[in-house]
């Protein structure tokens, strides 16, 4: 498994009872913002569990930010920030008393912790409640509370579950520029568990798809957008890896994706290039259909497949 991507597993299963909540799952999570997508049930809370050190595999590998999830778990949890759906304040503790306290347990001195702490506050935007009861908090201070205590130890990785959850449109507007803020200027990398596609849209550069425990799709979110252009999916009889690079040479955006390579054509544009480039690198065009154009119906798609 490379070191370079912050999540990797490798054949990792998991079973609960007698069911097997993820299967034999393989991925790699790349630095910066990736959403995590699935129905219920895909599993993606068990891959988060596991990624956190809370739940045992069965069998395989799992390494997060480069450690070894059964040797470096203490490492790990110092170097992850984790923000969950479920309420996680202390009761009759005001925002600066709780995230203090978890910044503590994180590892941080009193001091550096407290400082810390004023700092995350004042970042999501509680800095002029930070002295309140969490408690009275509406939802949307809530869930940028959680936000605080992921980042008050200053994690390389923030593992996100259902941050906009319960949120007006204009929270939930708030919450994605932050994440955003987060992975394009402060150098964060994201998984954000969402059921929501527009948030995985609007701050993610890359999906991972689960469904049944398994691995249905990594892709470029940007392939997955209507904008304007038509998207074809082509089956070679060579090298994905090749053809892809065959087009882009001449001019094309195309991405490799599994066994198919996608690409991107400009409206009314012809598909002669793509049997133009297949020939060049001695192969044949085995099939050629246009993808959905819309995120949403890309997710259907993908899923529809299994």
């Amino acid at each position: 498994m490379q070191t370079s991507n912050v999540v990797a597993t490798e054949g990792l299963t998991v079973r609960l009872g007698s069911r097997v909540v993820l299967s034999e799952l393989s991925v790699c999570v790349p630095a910066g913002a990736v959403g995590l997508l699935g129905p219920n049930g895909a599993g993606k809370t068990t891959l988060i569990r596991v990624l956190l050190g809370l739940l045992p595999p069965q069998r395989g590998r799992v390494s997060v930010l480069g450690m070894s999830s059964r040797r470096d778990f203490r490492r790990i949890r110092e170097a992850v920030g984790y923000m969950p759906e479920d309420p996680v304040a202390l009761p009759r503790r005001d925002a600066v008393e709780s995230v203090a306290l978890l910044a503590e347990m994180s590892g941080l001195p009193r001091q550096a912790a407290l400082q810390r702490t004023h700092e995350v506050l004042w970042y999501v935007g509680l800095g002029e409640a930070r002295y309140r009861p969490v408690e009275d908090f509406s939802t949307g201070m809530k869930q940028r509370f959680k936000l605080a205590a992921a980042l008050v130890h200053d994690p390389k990785l923030l593992i996100l579950d259902e941050p906009t959850n319960g949120l007006d449109p204009a929270g939930r507007r708030e919450m994605l520029e932050l994440l955003a803020d987060l992975a394009r200027h402060h150098g964060k990398s994201l998984l954000l568990s969402t059921h929501l596609l527009g948030d995985v849209e609007e701050v993610c550069s890359e999906v991972v798809v689960l469904d049944a425990g398994r691995l249905v799709r990594q892709a470029r979110v940007q392939s997955g957008r209507a904008d304007g252009r038509r998207i074809y999916r082509v089956r070679v009889s060579g090298s994905p890896d090749e053809y892809a690079l065959r087009l882009r040479q001449v001019g094309l955006a195309a991405e490799r994706s599994g066994e198919w390579v996608e690409v991107a054509l400009g409206e009314g544009a012809a598909t002669a290039p793509l049997f133009s480039a297949a020939r060049a690198a001695d192969m044949l065009v085995r099939a050629l259909e246009p993808r959905p154009a819309g995120f949403a119906e890309q997710l259907a798609d993908w899923l529809g497949a299994r």
